[in-house]
């Protein structure tokens, strides 16, 4: 691809890694276009943030395509992972140290099948207070840094899809289909409180946003590898 396409507009597919910051995925890839093909000025954002302990799909916008992203966004998206059960952290994932512990010698292949009923369908979920959602101005996880408890109301989502695809209790292997603006993480932590223990997120993979798949992706290092050199 030339600079002229990158400017006229492309979707780009990539794969991000983990411990990236969406926005460092981005930063990365303006970074290459810009030194490698000679461009002084490019549009450029993604249409959906992954956490840094998250993998997998992540659309960048270039060029005149940038004006797609909130479209693309509001695309049903589909994500691959594991929950934890007996345990949950204050940001219901990885990100922060477990705080409580909770049995599961109780929780069963068919109690977990059938709490799964419970997710499906329109929901109300409240976002997890470790987010980037802002309240009075500031953004969530610096209230929480900051030791602050606020008021976090619930929200709509959309549970299409839920499939437990592997217990090996503590973990629970799933796939999720579900709408814009769903905390996957909130999930877990709802889902162990469903199944009367607790749970937090210790894996997600996104792998598709509406048409787009994950296994069209590029690998970010090697997409920036692949950016021709500009000739002087």
């Amino acid at each position: 691809m030339t600079a002229q396409d990158f400017q006229d507009g492309q979707v780009l597919q990539i794969d991000k890694p983990l411990n990236w910051t969406s926005f460092q995925a981005v930063n990365k890839l303006k970074w290459a276009l810009k030194s490698k093909l000679g461009l002084k000025k490019i549009k450029i954002g993604h249409a959906g943030t992954l956490d840094p302990l998250a993998t997998g799909l992540l659309l960048v916008c270039t060029g005149k395509f940038t004006k797609r992203i909130s479209e693309l966004q509001g695309q049903e998206k589909e994500y691959t992972g594991t929950i934890t059960v007996g345990a949950t952290t204050p940001s219901y994932d990885l990100e922060t140290e477990i705080n409580e512990t909770f049995p599961t010698e109780h929780i069963t292949d068919e109690l977990i099948h059938e709490t799964v009923k419970q997710f499906l369908g329109e929901i109300d979920q409240r976002p997890p207070i470790f987010s980037a959602l802002k309240k009075d101005g500031v953004r969530l996880y610096e209230h929480a840094r900051n030791g602050e408890e606020v008021e976090i109301p619930t929200r709509k989502t959309v549970i299409h899809e839920f499939e437990i695809t592997r217990i090996a209790l503590p973990e629970i292997d799933f796939r999720v289909v579900c709408s814009k603006g769903t905390y996957i993480r909130s999930l877990a932590f709802d889902f162990g409180k469903a199944l009367n223990s607790g749970g937090h997120l210790t894996a997600l993979r996104r792998t598709k946003i509406g048409n787009y798949d994950v296994k069209d992706g590029y690998d970010l290092e090697a997409f920036v590898d692949s950016l021709p050199k500009k000739t002087e």
